[in-house]
């Protein structure tokens, strides 16, 4: 029978085991939270706790929802907020992929970027933000996913219930994140209920309070971290960790290869969140010494990491990757000629093809290649004034418009020797014995820095 609206599609997601990935001596099931139909496990509460709000008089038909969020609770909220006809404003941290700023927009959330380097107490930090707009707009209601009960209600009441039908009623660990702590605080209260001998277990991005805080009681200052979606620099007021005994502090890089592998070699394309989750529950399953039923979620789907966690250039640039070293100019170019990542033209293509490649890539400038000899270079300034007189003139070569006068270094030369050509507003065209390896730009050589000077 069809579904009656989406809506009616959220939970029951399927469960899958691991079968190619080394799991020690236990089995690992993940719950595809991914196949949710706004395709992330925060569909639950963002439904739950709309629910909850129309029904004790808080949300009034037509209101306008606000709500500080990673991301994925956004969306969760959009997907239900766009069904029943609310206005709906967000505060998202800068950090945040851009596919799901994208995805937010196009279904009609506002967006409000703010600051992802500020903690609780200042002005621009997400959730005090919200709070603030949401005293500002008249009849506005404040989600606060952080202290709304109905946000682990969500988990006790329909989670937990599936993940246990779907283990057979045999489940020894059950792995989770904290971003809200609504996943965690539910299922262990209804774990505590209905199959006391699960152990709640705790996956934590490095840089994140909650793993110092479970075990040792206490906490400091919070870093930072890459992943989305999971670690806090607080406790959140709705968590419960009362029986959250073990945690696993899971580094970045950690994280992002793991939900690499969890593609290649499962097929499972998960976001920076499931790379967490999954690298803590493979650390758990490994230290195990008798066969366990382990159980963990892939919180959200991959795709809304497609420019970031499966970005090769994003991970070299982040430091994530690994490259042969040379110890010259190579080191710093992201995307190496030789390798076939730099983006070209050709001096017969159309100024419209060299246009539709700078849109489509994302860059200002692009090399003119006749094979593999750098023969000039187009940027966005050499377009613009080419076209200017016409749009029949996108139909003309590439060679009438670009820049002959190439300003080439060595592949030898010193970082530091970069600077002049930057001074004069160039970007570097690095050639050596005649062969041309790529270009660097300001932004190379400060992707450079930050992966091998120590911050």
């Amino acid at each position: 029978m069809p579904a009656q609206g989406l809506l009616d599609l959220i939970g029951h997601t399927p469960l899958v085991e691991i079968r190619r990935m080394d799991t020690g001596p236990c089995r690992l099931f993940v719950k595809l939270e991914c196949q949710n139909p706004g395709g992330s496990i925060k569909d639950r509460i963002g439904l739950s706790m709309i629910d909850a709000a129309e029904r004790d008089g808080r949300l009034k038909p037509g209101g306008t929802i606000v709500e500080a969020t990673a991301g994925n609770t956004g969306l969760g909220l959009a997907l239900v907020a766009s069904a029943k006809g609310y206005r709906l404003i967000l505060v998202v941290p800068d950090k945040m992929a851009r596919e799901k700023i994208f995805h937010l927009k196009a279904m009609g959330a506002e967006v409000r970027l703010t600051r992802s380097d500020v903690g609780k107490g200042h002005p621009e930090y997400y959730q005090d933000m919200a709070e603030r707009l949401a005293k500002e707009i008249p009849g506005a209601f404040y989600i606060n996913q952080f202290g709304n009960p109905a946000n682990p209600l969500a988990h006790e009441t329909g989670t937990g219930p599936e993940i246990l039908e779907q283990m057979d009623g045999d489940i020894d660990a059950m792995v989770c994140g904290v971003g809200s702590a609504g996943t965690i605080t539910g299922l262990s209260r209804f774990f505590a209920k209905a199959s006391p001998k699960t152990e709640m277990v705790l996956a934590d991005p490095v840089g994140s309070v909650l793993v110092d805080y479970i075990t040792k009681g206490s906490f400091g200052e919070a870093g930072s971290w890459v992943v989305e979606g999971i670690g806090e620099d607080f406790i959140p007021e709705i968590a419960d960790f009362s029986r959250v005994k073990k945690g696993y502090s899971i580094p970045d890089v950690e994280s992002v290869t793991t939900a690499r592998e969890l593609l290649t070699k499962e097929g499972i394309l998960g976001g920076s969140s499931s790379g967490t989750l999954v690298a803590a529950a493979l650390r758990y399953c490994r230290e195990q010494k008798t066969p366990k039923r382990v159980c963990t979620f892939v919180c959200d789907s991959g795709n809304k990491y497609l420019s970031k966690v499966f970005n090769d250039y994003w991970m070299i640039d982040q430091g994530f990757m690994e490259r042969p070293r040379h110890g010259d100019l190579r080191d710093l170019i992201t995307r190496r000629f030789d390798e076939g990542g730099t983006v070209t033209v050709g001096p017969d293509d159309k100024l419209s093809i060299a246009y539709s490649r700078m849109k489509l890539y994302d860059v200002s400038q692009l090399p003119v290649m006749h094979g593999d000899r750098i023969v000039g270079l187009i940027d966005e300034y050499d377009l613009l004034h080419a076209v200017q007189g016409g749009s029949e003139r996108f139909a003309e070569p590439v060679k009438t418009a670009m820049t002959q006068k190439l300003d080439t270094v060595d592949l030898n030369t010193p970082p530091a020797g970069l600077n002049d050509t930057f001074e004069r507003g160039h970007v570097a065209i690095v050639v050596h014995d005649g062969k041309f390896y790529g270009l660097i730009t300001q932004m190379d050589v400060l992707n450079h820095l930050r992966r091998t000077v120590s911050l």
